[in-house]
């Protein structure tokens, strides 16, 4: 259990500072003296309401002079050069404080001292003394640890490029879900962020997990929108996938151009056997619409509550169309939404082009049983890599160590190192970011170190 600190005082500092310090764009302040490492204080925001949101403890504080590198400690925290220079011009010296940030557990209301503009980077007594524990805080200790060390030794920053993109995204980051998605994990792969929580929960769940409640409905055009925004989402395109048209292009339910063409129809029924007309109509429209050549260069799908009778499984199967039902849509698309990027479109389409054809849940559901057990052994190899890291008490570690590691930690299937690599490679990536990578020139002499979790469902 955290144990519990009674805090007296708060730091005055603008709002803007604090914010960075609670995104995790920066752990520094720039108080106006020199602070004791180990003091405790709530952060005063001097330039809007009293409102007080996070309490820090003081690790390090370093007073610099001119003779310190000002553009390379501009880019490690939120100030310009400039900034800095006018500091420097005004007293002398900057006081660098690293401060490790936690969460209050409520907001804190206080009253607003009309001399507050005037404590600017000073200390100020608070009218009742704060509750507070190590409880929640911003960052890790692994990350906050890397971070100081490299704002200690003065380090350029790995990922310039990154960090401009981030700061110009910011701002869009709070009106538009996809940008805040984007800034949130360009601030994880920095390392601005901790990420301790699971799988934050994707709204379009909401209406995923409907898709086979309503297949097994008589709701037909409901079916048929909710058939279309789950290929959407699965990663399709094209003009025959609008989610809130009546009915397809042509008279298809569906047809994707992107990356590679998918007709199909969709059959929501609750108790009777889906008849011949439903792949007969798919032949028909899909020849008539795409003309030949396209429509037999195209993957067919019907997504189907019913039973097929006979006739119906027979021109499925003779004619190459794919039939699942709307659990097994439901599935991959759940399956997307838990774990992004996760459904590789192009891997679809090889299972979707073999045999067998007519009923294709269990070549389906065998594709799924693959890409479940692909998160879960990256899942393990990132739990792996951090777990390394902390009984070693190393920054990061090479290929070879964490593939020696890799046999004595239970795995969940055998590799080889050069797998291992390609994986530690694509967990690294901007794109993933659960891990970070140290490039080297040799590719062997690749490091890795911990970023954040990768949870199970």
């Amino acid at each position: 259990m955290n144990q519990q600190f009674s805090i007296p005082t708060a730091l005055c500092l603008c709002v803007s500072d604090i914010e960075a310090l609670i995104q995790g764009r920066t752990i520094a302040a720039l108080p106006r003296m020199f602070i004791r490492p180990g003091q405790r204080f709530a952060l005063y925001p001097t330039d809007s309401s009293a409102l007080i949101k996070v309490w820090a403890k003081c690790e390090l504080c370093q007073i610099l002079d001119e003779t310190k590198p000002l553009d390379i400690l501009s880019k490690l925290t939120i100030w310009t050069p400039k900034v800095l220079k006018e500091i420097l011009r005004q007293q002398q010296y900057i006081f660098l404080a690293y401060f490790r940030v936690y969460q209050l557990p409520q907001l804190q209301e206080i009253l607003v001292n009309p001399n507050i503009q005037e404590k600017l980077g000073k200390f100020v007594s608070l009218p009742n003394s704060l509750t507070v524990s190590e409880e929640k805080p911003i960052l890790t200790d692994r990350i906050f640890t890397q971070r100081k060390h490299q704002l200690e030794k003065l380090e350029p920053a790995l990922h310039p490029e990154l960090e401009e993109l981030q700061s110009a995204i910011a701002s869009l980051a709070i009106s538009q879900p996809a940008a805040k998605q984007l800034d949130d994990d360009i601030k994880v792969f920095l390392g601005w962020s901790s990420d301790q929580a699971t799988n934050p929960l994707d709204l379009d769940l909401l209406w995923i997990q409907k898709i086979a409640e309503v297949g097994n409905s008589s709701d037909g055009h409901t079916f048929e929108k909710l058939v279309r925004r789950g290929l959407l989402k699965l990663g399709f395109t094209g003009s025959g996938l609008n989610p809130d048209a009546v009915g397809g292009a042509g008279g298809m339910d569906f047809y994707a151009e992107q990356p590679y063409p998918i007709v199909g129809e969709c059959k929501a029924t609750k108790t009777e056997k889906v008849t011949d007309g439903t792949p007969a109509q798919l032949l028909r429209i899909g020849m008539n619409h795409l003309r030949k050549v396209q429509y037999e260069n195209s993957i067919k799908l019907i997504v189907a509550a019913g039973e097929l009778n006979f006739y119906a499984l027979r021109t499925a199967t003779e004619n190459q169309m794919n039939v699942i039902r709307p659990e097994t849509l439901q599935k991959l698309v759940e399956l997307q939404a838990h774990y992004k990027n996760s459904i590789n479109l192009l891997e679809l389409k090889d299972c979707l082009q073999q045999a067998p054809f007519g009923l294709a849940e269990d070549k389906l559901n065998i594709y799924i049983d693959k890409v479940e057990e692909s998160i879960k052994l990256r899942s393990h190899i990132i739990q792996l890599v951090k777990n390394y890291l902390q009984n070693s008490g190393i920054e990061s570690a090479g290929v070879e160590s964490l593939h020696g590691a890799y046999f004595g930690s239970h795995p969940p299937q055998p590799l080889r190192t050069t797998e291992m690599h390609e994986i530690l490679i694509e967990l690294s990536s901007p794109l993933t970011g659960y891990l970070g990578r140290i490039k080297s020139s040799n590719l062997n002499s690749d490091r890795f170190y911990f970023l954040r979790d990768l949870p199970i469902n």
